[in-house]
């Protein structure tokens, strides 16, 4: 089966929409699942609704990566966006063509080709995702480097070459999951500036000229089809084989914090995409992590005791699904400073995410760190709801006891893996903070009382002494002995 390129693409009687030609609009560091799941398929939607008439230069951050494939494939790629919508089944699938070529800086061939890029007339925007790591500063790097190891360090490089070019400035939208990450990117550049000594023109340029942007970027991206024979029956159905099949959930939302000419510039609003461009996106980041984030860390470890394994099962378990949303809905959008319509829509969606047929999502695996989750997704909208109403929030009462219940469920050992706890007689290990594992192993023959109270008194775990918010000691140890001696299922259902 021919590889996938434009002749072939014609050839297999595709019949959606494609752009082979058009100028290279983006600069973008990162060539993943992620951002060909997120950055380029909104681009290529662009294209199609917008009119945008843009392609994407795309570099690898490192050395290794997947230039050569993309290069023989000319920058084309199937994306398949799967999940649930407004309750509904959703499988589409979309030949991604926004993408021109992509450039491996660490051959010296590729590096010219970078900077050339950089002085473009048709270069607009620089986009990144160079994963959490990617947004350091490292001193070792050099103006001289081919290129600096730092991602930081090559945006320097490319923004010095355009501005000693005189050419205009650019649009820089930093996708990687920190906080504030176009403010730290921003940050990192001033610090090889003076670093490097270079003129008071360029640091002029870097922060009139240029706009560095923080985002929000949400949608999950499981990345390549594992299964080989899904892959070969994928082929089959496009007659053509792809070495770089992609899949994302159907849910995504970008967004991007900058001043209002942007909104107008950037092609998304023509296009009808969910990229708002907003001056502040740290309430955005409040509702997905209390609400997608919370909701997780909310339910999981309850319906783990209940017998089941995975999200999607759960969101089919009317118990369960109404625990959640019960505590979303009454609880925690409460709590948030967005427009309630807003938020209520972005709970509605989580439902459908959670529901997704195409994601066997273990609750093992989201429990990971259970403690500092809980500390920091659950605990505010806990805090802030009591705060405001003077009441106790109940779903999240019982979700507290819930992780108490989880990590001192007929604890057998502590061994390297982490704490062996039971669940109707068969193992499961808690994986967190050593010292949280100890905790509770050292715990373990506590009556409930002794236990909850130690919990809520250990400001290591919580910041603070939870025994001080009123009647919240006394509620949780009601809620471990129900679910000791009823089960999590019960302790849920009776808040409904």
């Amino acid at each position: 089966m021919k590889q996938l390129n434009y002749q072939t693409l014609k050839e297999s009687g595709y019949d959606g929409y494609v752009l082979e030609h058009a100028p290279e609009k983006v600069l973008q560091f990162g060539e993943g699942n992620f951002l060909r799941a997120f950055v380029n398929y909104w681009l290529d939607v662009s294209n199609e609704k917008a009119g945008w008439n843009g392609k994407c230069v795309l570099v690898q951050p490192i050395a290794s990566g997947l230039a050569e494939i993309i290069n023989e494939q000319e920058g084309l790629y199937t994306l398949y966006l799967r999940g649930r919508e407004n309750g509904e089944k959703v499988d589409k699938k979309r030949v991604i063509s926004s993408v021109s070529r992509c450039l491996n800086p660490y051959e010296q061939e590729d590096f010219d080709s970078m900077m050339k890029v950089a002085v473009s007339d048709d270069l607009e925007y620089v986009v990144s995702n160079t994963t959490e790591a990617g947004i350091v500063y490292d001193p070792a790097c050099k103006p001289t480097d081919r290129p600096c190891s730092s991602f930081p360090g090559k945006l320097t490089q490319v923004l010095y070459q355009r501005w000693r070019a005189g050419k205009s400035g650019l649009v820089i939208l930093s996708c990687e999951l920190i906080d504030n990450n176009g403010k730290e990117l921003l940050k990192c550049v001033n610090q090889y500036v003076d670093q490097w000594q270079l003129e008071d023109g360029f640091k002029k340029y870097v922060h009139e000229d240029c706009t560095f942007c923080s985002t929000l970027v949400d949608r999950i991206v499981p990345g390549r089809v594992k299964d080989a024979d899904e892959v070969a029956k994928m082929e089959t159905e496009n007659g053509y084989h792809d070495e770089l099949i992609d899949v994302g959930e159907i849910f995504g939302v970008w967004n991007i914090e900058g001043p209002e000419w942007l909104e107008e510039k950037l092609p998304f609003k023509a296009a009808g995409l969910n990229c708002p461009v907003v001056p502040d996106v740290t309430p955005y980041k409040k509702r997905k992590v209390r609400i997608l984030n919370g909701a997780h860390t909310g339910f999981v470890l309850g319906a783990y005791l209940a017998g089941f394994d995975i999200v999607r099962d759960c969101m089919q378990d009317d118990t369960v699904r109404s625990f959640m949303n019960k505590m979303l809905y009454e609880e925690v959008i409460p709590t948030l400073p967005l427009d309630k319509k807003d938020l209520e829509n972005f709970a509605s969606a989580v439902q459908d995410r959670f529901n997704n047929p195409f994601v066997n999502h273990e609750l093992m695996s989201i429990s990971l760190n259970s403690t500092s989750k809980w500390r920091a997704r659950n605990m505010p909208s806990f805090l802030e709801y009591q705060e405001k109403t003077g009441e106790l929030p109940p779903c999240l009462t019982v979700s507290f006891a819930a992780y108490i219940a989880f990590f001192s469920n007929d604890i057998q050992e502590l061994n390297d893996k982490g704490l062996v706890c039971r669940r109707k007689g068969n193992e499961y290990i808690c994986s967190d903070d050593r010292w949280v594992l100890e905790f509770y192993f050292a715990h373990k023959d506590d009556s409930v009382s002794d236990l909850v109270h130690a919990v809520m008194t250990n400001e290591q775990m919580w910041g603070q002494d939870l025994t001080l918010v009123p009647g919240f000691e006394n509620a949780v140890i009601a809620s471990l002995e129900k679910i000791r001696t009823q089960g999590a299922l019960q302790a849920m259902k009776d808040l409904l």
